[in-house]
């Protein structure tokens, strides 16, 4: 397979931490950073010597990478607020694109987006990490053993780390993005959750803000009706005093129940399996370790890009604009149910 040549934009802590060593670390991958656009160009020279390119191909502008025949691919890491215009510009120079989650910071931003990805034949991936996790295909392998599911629990809760390194981006600190941290970090617990349950359909919430340097609402208990027919509880939190840090969904059917704890004490995490229909039938629970993921699933996001890209497929990509885009809707509705005091609110389709 030839190389596909990527020029970066963004290269902020993410790009360096994560993105760079991760798109390294994937054994035969075509995909080679050979560029990089940043608006503090002394980050861009930094990520460019870390990167292994000339500093030549530090550029001035988006645009610039985006007319540059030497690229083949855009991998942007921007405040989701900039991804409609970046993913406009990236399509209209007929290059493919990835950009971080969440989709957008605002509903008629993200619809436009989804549009955009339905109307081209180029690849657009929502970098979504979670999708990735090999816990979520296990539970995925797992599922018909309890049947057919009738509730679930989905508990991501957590104490506020004032040192979080990320808090500091002057996006996060001064959110335009609906829904603060709910959107930027709870979208990852909506992924694992939607990938393994289907869409949600109904919600009703409350919210509040228990951080001020959370900037935005922080915090959320709420219950979900699926499309399915299920229904169950979510509640998301990073911003309380001391206690462990916990990422745990249990799964409940009429044949059995699945307890998936992906929290990080757990390592890789764990997977408890119970089968049996009634008390009386019940099996030991059957346990599952998972195992470390060094990148969280990073590589495994641009294993399935460079897949997409290089077969000129977007259907390969796994998790698409559209999921991406319900993750966010769910955020919307729930912010939006607890201004009303926990109306019982429909999560929008695009």
């Amino acid at each position: 397979m030839s190389s596909i040549r990527v020029g970066l934009v963004g290269t902020g802590i993410f790009a360096k931490e994560k993105h760079l060593p991760a798109i390294q670390s994937i054994e035969g991958s075509p995909l080679k950073i050979t560029a990089a656009y940043s608006r503090t160009k002394a980050k861009a020279v930094e990520f460019a010597r870390s990167a292994g390119f000339d500093e030549s191909n530090v550029f001035d502008s988006l645009d610039e990478i985006l007319n540059n025949k030497e690229i083949d691919v855009v991998d942007a890491l921007l405040p989701c607020q900039n991804n409609l215009n970046t993913i406009k510009s990236a399509v209209a120079a007929g290059k493919p694109i990835c950009v971080e989650k969440p989709i957008s910071g605002n509903m008629s931003d993200a619809k436009e987006i989804v549009h955009i990805a339905r109307a081209t034949d180029l690849p657009i991936l929502v970098l979504e990490n979670f999708v990735y996790h090999i816990g979520v295909a296990k539970v995925q392998e797992l599922l018909p053993k309890i049947g057919k599911v009738v509730t679930f629990i989905h508990q991501a809760t957590g104490p506020f780390n004032n040192s979080n390194k990320y808090l500091a981006t002057d996006w996060r600190k001064n959110p335009t993005h609906v829904g603060g941290f709910l959107l930027d970090g709870g979208v990852h617990q909506l992924a694992v959750l939607t990938e393994l349950l289907g869409e949600v359909e109904f919600v009703s919430a409350h919210t509040s803000q228990v951080r001020e340097l959370s900037g935005d609402v922080d915090t959320v208990a709420s219950t979900f009706k699926m499309k399915s027919g299920s229904f169950g509880t979510y509640t998301y939190t990073s911003a309380l005093g001391a206690c462990e840090k916990t990422n745990k969904l249990q799964i409940f059917g009429t044949k059995g129940s699945i307890i998936y704890d992906y929290s990080p004490k757990q390592g890789g995490g764990k997977i408890i399996l119970q089968e049996g229909e009634f008390a009386s039938e019940s099996n030991e629970p059957f346990e599952v370790s998972l195992p470390v993921e060094k990148y969280g699933g990073v590589d495994s996001e641009f294993a399935n890009f460079a897949d997409a890209v290089a077969k000129k497929d977007k259907s390969l990509l796994k998790c698409s604009v559209e999921r991406a885009y319900h993750h966010f809707a769910i955020v919307y509705a729930l912010v939006y149910s607890a201004q009303k005091s926990g109306a019982l609110t429909v999560v929008e389709d695009a």
